[in-house]
């Protein structure tokens, strides 16, 4: 968890520093000031020390837990993006909630031989999609034409559904293709006719026993794209014109404010690495074998 947090910070402060374009001059404009002040605000920032210099120190203030302060806010990165992690955080959370259900309801009811051809469709179609294509359609069916939600964000969980369920559509799609496909595995496999031969209905069959075999691989992914959802939040914040991590970020990139792009990577950085730590914990869970051959291993 440490490597990928430090990685992430590596990579990002020096992708950042490479692109073309002045901070200072983003922040303060064409000619509006002299030469002078520019070179004081640089050497306030330490944007004028060299960059292995600035790295360090970043690095430095990173192990203490300091992210920075915004160039254009002037205020502590950490609680700027504190502001707006809740909203967010609750995007996310519901989102991948919605996810999972529709998973489960295309594997669950998709396997069989007309059925199949039509899941795999609407899969496809959900994992091809542009997620603000998927905004645009939800915003005009479900709210300009049924009213059922709110066309811009508000308070209330109402506010939340169809910006929740654009983020859980493009992940459905990816789940839903492997959790049918464990479950078409598990159903060959050698247990299943021992199951049958005790007497176990199809639906407990699938519910108890294939069902758990086939979630392994998914609880998995679901674990990196549960990670990646944040990314997946800038366009969904910004077409439904919600608060949260997403707008913070696109403000931050057009603006050059380095810290706080740099404070939003760190923190899905850790995001990442946490949900899959918690994701391998799930899966030793779920399938004991794992345990068992990372112990003999």
């Amino acid at each position: 968890m440490v490597l990928v947090v430090w990685g992430a910070a590596t990579v990002g402060f020096f992708a950042l520093r490479l692109i073309p374009g002045d901070p200072v001059t983003v922040l303060v404009g064409l000619g509006s000031v002299s030469e002078q002040v520019r070179e004081q605000i640089r050497a306030d920032w330490g944007l004028a020390d060299p960059l292995a210099v600035q790295y360090l120190f970043y690095l430095g203030r990173l192990v203490r837990g300091d992210l920075g302060t915004s160039y254009r806010m002037q205020q502590p990165v950490a609680d700027l993006i504190g502001q707006q992690l809740a909203p967010t955080l609750q995007l996310m959370g519901l989102a991948m909630v919605f996810a999972v259900l529709l998973a489960l309801a295309a594997a669950l009811f998709g396997r069989g031989r007309r059925s199949t051809p039509f899941v795999g469709l609407l899969e496809l179609v959900a994992v091809s999609a542009p997620t603000f294509w998927i905004g645009l359609v939800l915003i005009t069916v479900f709210g300009f034409g049924l009213g059922w939600f709110p066309v811009v964000a508000s308070g209330g969980f109402g506010a939340l559904v169809l910006p929740a369920i654009t983020l859980a559509i493009p992940t459905a799609g990816i789940l839903g293709q492997v959790l049918r496909q464990g479950l078409d595995a598990a159903a060959i496999l050698p247990f299943v006719d021992t199951v049958r031969a005790r007497g176990a209905s199809h639906t407990r069959l699938v519910l108890r026993h294939t069902l758990r075999h086939a979630a392994a691989n998914s609880v998995t992914l679901t674990g990196y794209i549960a990670g990646s959802l944040l990314g997946g939040s800038v366009l969904v914040e910004t077409v439904f014109a919600r608060p949260g991590l997403g707008r913070v970020a696109l403000n931050a990139i057009t603006d050059r404010d380095i810290p706080v792009v740099l404070g939003i990577i760190v923190l899905a950085a850790v995001l990442f690495s946490v949900i899959n730590l918690i994701v391998d914990l799930v899966a030793d869970r779920l399938d004991p074998r794992m345990a068992t051959a990372e112990a003999y291993s």
